[in-house]
């Protein structure tokens, strides 16, 4: 499956989500607040753009390494444990030890702030990501990336924070359906257009 039609899946996945608790608020009493529900497809949302980057930048590697794309100064400086090395010597034409290195290196790496994200793309492309992104999405690029790590920040206030308000203990901040619409609909131009210009 390619990355971006497993993003599309994922998006499908969040749209879904949205739609239950639409369907789970008008049918309940306000003594129950399905609003949690909102919080993840926030956190699925910016889980989404950080898996398509992962896997674009993973097959671009691939791709790169068998001479299917231009290599990068980032890809030729990227390194390899001595461990695959071994394996490479020992597995002939497979590239698999290569993905597995990819992967390996990659596996504590986040794509969701826009520097990382960018310094994930510059493995695979010389593009100027987010200039490029911003004129594709008609914007600046300073606005697209703000955005983004406003919507990181909103993801990391509700995963590592229980999106708690410290002003007022036990209070949650509040989440609207708007909040969420916007933020699918911004992170899937944006992995739509990432794809397409990377």
């Amino acid at each position: 499956m390619l990355p971006i039609d497993q993003f599309r899946q994922n998006i499908d996945r969040l749209k879904t989500l949205f739609g239950m608790h639409t369907a789970i608020r008008s049918r309940v009493t306000p003594a129950l607040d399905p609003s949690d529900i909102l919080r993840a497809a926030i956190v699925l949302s910016v889980s989404a753009l950080d898996q398509l980057v992962h896997e674009v930048v993973r097959v671009g590697m691939l791709e790169a390494y068998a001479r299917a794309r231009p290599e990068t100064d980032a890809f030729r400086r990227f390194e390899v444990s001595v461990a695959s090395v071994r394996l490479a010597m020992m597995s002939g034409v497979s590239v698999d030890w290569f993905d597995a290195e990819v992967r390996s290196r990659h596996a504590f790496v986040t794509f969701q702030r826009p520097d990382k994200i960018a310094d994930g793309i510059r493995l695979i492309s010389d593009v100027q990501l987010w200039q490029t992104i911003a004129q594709a999405m008609n914007a600046r690029p300073e606005d697209i990336r703000r955005r983004l790590e406003l919507v990181v920040d909103r993801r990391n206030q509700i995963a590592h924070e229980a999106d708690m308000d410290p002003a007022f203990p036990g209070t949650r901040w509040p989440i609207s359906e708007a909040d969420v619409v916007d933020v699918i609909s911004f992170l899937s131009q944006l992995g739509e257009t990432l794809v397409t210009v990377t």
